[in-house]
């Protein structure tokens, strides 16, 4: 089970940069540039940039976990 979360944490933790990258791109053409940022309402790039640190911390500690289990 704690592999399946590490494998899950790992795939989010690299798609939450590439959707930040996405929307930034798309913000610097002006497509999708949010009229007011009102913070926990408005969805920016920088939701994404900063959820994926928490992803790749439980992939990390879901690992060590795994890798104590075996030895």
């Amino acid at each position: 089970m704690q592999k399946q979360i590490a494998t899950l944490n790992y795939w989010l933790g690299l798609l939450s940069p590439l959707i930040a990258l996405g929307l930034r791109t798309l913000n610097a053409f002006g497509v999708l540039t949010p009229g007011v940022i009102q913070q926990g309402r408005t969805i920016c790039y920088m939701s994404f940039s900063k959820g994926a640190l928490p992803f790749f911390l439980i992939t990390i500690a879901s690992y060590v976990s795994v890798r104590s289990e075996k030895t």
